[in-house]
């Protein structure tokens, strides 16, 4: 019987506002296999998010007894509340054979990629500064005050995308998406991979033992 292929993970980070979650959900759209990893929370639950499907929602004391267990491959403090990603449900999922996108900022991706060195790591970016500050506003939720700890912040979480495998400048959004579903469609052909969810056509081709 032939074993399941493990599933590649992507780690995708962007500063508040350059459309990181827009383009996550067209993407997958096309991509429907693709899982989505849910990281924990301490952050207060907005309007219209689900537990357990957009983030699973906890106080505190439980994260900090998640962290005593060591239960997360990646945990960070952001605005004053923590983040974290569990290792067993991204081992799970990639050994189902699951493509995993993980969305967390760049500390968090720090962290993931001394643990999961052959995961892809995308960064995207907005088209300007001016474009990033008028995202945020546009969204009517914060006040002048938070925007601007926001650019701040935006502005420091910039300047890791060096060390980020691919950058998507988030500009034209049409253009955007297709840029990042070109990075997912080459993953998918990478010579091991293609292998590996077809060893009966190398078998037939090369003449290969099963």
């Amino acid at each position: 019987m032939t074993a399941t292929p493990r599933g590649q993970l992507f780690v995708i980070s962007a500063p508040s506002g350059a459309g990181k979650t827009s383009l996550i959900k067209a993407l997958r759209e096309r991509r429907p296999d693709l899982a989505l990893s849910v990281s924990h929370t301490t952050r207060p639950r907005r309007d219209g998010e689900i537990n357990g499907e957009h983030y699973h929602f906890v106080d505190i004391s439980q994260f900090e007894m998640m962290l005593e267990q060591e239960a997360f491959v990646e945990h960070a403090k952001v605005f004053d509340n923590y983040y974290g990603t569990s290792e067993a449900a991204i081992s799970d999922e990639l050994d189902r054979g699951r493509d995993l996108i993980l969305e967390i900022d760049w500390q968090g991706a720090a962290q993931v990629k001394k643990l999961f060195p052959e995961a892809i790591f995308v960064f995207i970016l907005p088209p300007s500064s001016a474009a990033l500050e008028s995202r945020l506003r546009n969204r009517a939720q914060d006040d002048d005050e938070v925007i601007a700890r926001r650019l701040a912040e935006a502005r420091r979480e910039m300047e890791e995308c060096h060390w980020y495998d691919y950058l998507v400048i988030n500009d034209d959004f049409a253009q955007a998406l297709d840029d990042l579903d070109a990075i997912f469609a080459a993953a998918t052909l990478e010579a091991d991979r293609q292998r590996a969810h077809h060893p009966d056509l190398f078998a037939d081709l090369l003449g290969e033992a099963d």
